[in-house]
């Protein structure tokens, strides 16, 4: 197996990581959340606020971010970084791909997970704090579901010979 060939399929087994765990915080865990809260004579959202979600969210953080960087490496081998994410060259269907990335890895470390550990009590928050902290995290979660679907399509282009 060539260089080439490892980064790439490093940069697929995590993003396929990164973005099963948004799937499943998005269609499994914030709706089994609800149905927990909403059940009085349930167990109750703890179980999953205290055991699941912070290690599901590590594995999101890291997931992305490992995604990001061997994306950023497989982007050197196929024309370079700066070629594909500034588009030094016409816009390409990677360039588009990387920059969908981007901006989900974004969403990742600079609103879903400062606002998650609000929620989850990892850092002090007023209940105020909190209701803002819930509507950012849910709105960044769902915009990145929304961008995977044509960021997918870019990776799963690029490799079949999409032009643009």
């Amino acid at each position: 197996m060539n260089t080439f060939s490892l980064v790439v399929w490093l940069h697929v087994f995590a993003g396929i990581i990164w973005i099963g765990i948004l799937y499943y915080f998005n269609f499994v865990q914030v709706p089994a959340v609800a149905a927990a809260t909403a059940d009085s004579d349930g167990p109750g959202p703890a179980a999953i606020s205290k055991y699941v979600a912070p290690r599901a969210l590590a594995w999101f953080r890291y997931g992305a971010l490992a995604t990001w960087i061997t994306g950023a490496g497989a982007l050197n081998y196929v024309g370079g970084f700066t070629t594909h994410m500034f588009f030094t060259e016409g816009v390409t269907t990677i360039g588009i791909g990387a920059w969908l990335g981007t901006i989900m890895l974004l969403n990742v470390w600079g609103l879903i997970w400062p606002n998650q550990k609000k929620l989850l009590g990892i850092k002090e928050a007023t209940d105020a704090e909190k209701a803002t902290a819930k509507k950012v995290a849910f709105m960044a979660s769902r915009t990145n579901t929304l961008l995977s679907i044509p960021m997918l399509m870019c990776m799963v282009g690029h490799g079949h010979g999409l032009p643009f």
